[in-house]
């Protein structure tokens, strides 16, 4: 029989408390969650958003409303709520861009599509508002579909640790479209992914339930990037707007603080002319356009409505065309 002695002992003693403390640190640092993205207001850590953010802070163009017609559910096997889920997304992140979002249903955005057609084809007359200028103020749209989505773990044993990681990946179709013009600016599909981590000692934690945030993270992943791709085709467009009344030396424009155009910005005017028809089909394409001369923003006159001053040419009158040249 070994003896021990009560130095020995007591040396031995605070060893074995250390140890245990150790592993209770390690127990309880292990049964946590980590996550990988984020999903409330914390989505300042992801990269992506960091880079939507980024390009938020760049758009400088004029306070778009945006139609956000409710995504599709394409999903094999419709799982459950991740339409609405990236139509509620979808609106948040269109708001913290710098966009104004509106949600439309389909058949109003379907109705307005029928009458711009008509109207193009001249089939229609254009009455006092022309259909292609927007419907209910809205100057584009976003619609799209989740087609899939799927969840799925990574185990790994270490020693006496386990840990999991829960893995959610998304796939979106998403266009945006001019409503004025009809022409789609973007059409494009992405993807997005969200992972979190469970982990415990001994079995204990690791523990694996249904989490709806694994699906919201996954969607918010996708849209941002979605997003981003959005504002970069946005800032890219020139500003177009119309004169609403002309005298000798100044104008009235459709622009106003919504316009975000600085005090002094310089644009050019045109003088729309006769229908460019396609000979083929019989559409109308689009009209002549003659420049006739530069205005610059003097004031504002509330969120719609700008004055400006004649640089050059003469002759404005209501209906001409204003646009910046990018």
């Amino acid at each position: 029989m070994i003896k021990v002695s009560g130095g020995l002992r007591a040396v031995l003693l605070r060893v074995f408390l250390l140890l245990f403390a150790v592993q209770a640190a390690f127990f309880l640092t292990s049964c946590s969650v980590t996550t990988k993205g984020a999903v409330k207001e914390d989505i300042t850590l992801t990269e992506q958003t960091k880079k939507l953010e980024a390009e938020g802070l760049k758009y400088n163009g004029p306070l778009y409303n945006i139609a956000i017609i409710s995504f599709a559910n394409k999903t094999p096997g419709k799982v459950l709520g991740v339409g609405g889920a990236a139509t509620d997304i979808l609106r948040t992140i269109v708001k913290k861009s710098g966009l104004e979002p509106i949600v439309l249903s389909e058949g109003e955005m379907r109705q307005q599509e029928r009458l711009i057609a008509l109207q193009q084809s001249g089939a229609l007359k254009t009455g006092k508002k022309n259909a292609a200028e927007g419907f209910e103020d809205v100057d584009f749209r976003i619609s799209g579909a989740v087609t899939s989505y799927s969840e799925y773990e990574e185990a790994s044993d270490v020693l006496l640790a386990q840990s999991k990681t829960h893995i959610a990946k998304v796939q979106v179709d998403y266009a945006l479209v001019d409503v004025a013009s009809g022409k789609t600016l973007v059409a494009e599909s992405g993807t997005g992914e969200y992972s979190k981590k469970t982990g415990g000692v001994l079995g204990f934690g690791a523990k694996s339930t249904e989490d709806v945030s694994l699906r919201e993270g996954a969607l918010r992943d996708a849209l941002t990037k979605a997003m981003t791709t959005m504002i970069e085709k946005l800032n890219a467009l020139p500003f177009r707007t119309y004169v609403l009344a002309a005298d000798s030396d100044s104008v009235t424009i459709r622009a106003g603080t919504k316009s975000r155009l600085p005090i002094g910005t310089v644009l050019s005017v045109f003088r729309q002319g006769e229908d460019l028809v396609d000979p083929e089909t019989g559409r109308v394409l689009g009209k002549r356009e003659k420049k006739i001369g530069e205005i610059a923003i003097s004031s504002h006159q509330g969120v719609y409505i700008s004055e400006a001053s004649i640089k050059s040419g003469i002759g404005f009158k209501a209906g001409d065309v204003v646009r910046s040249e990018k």
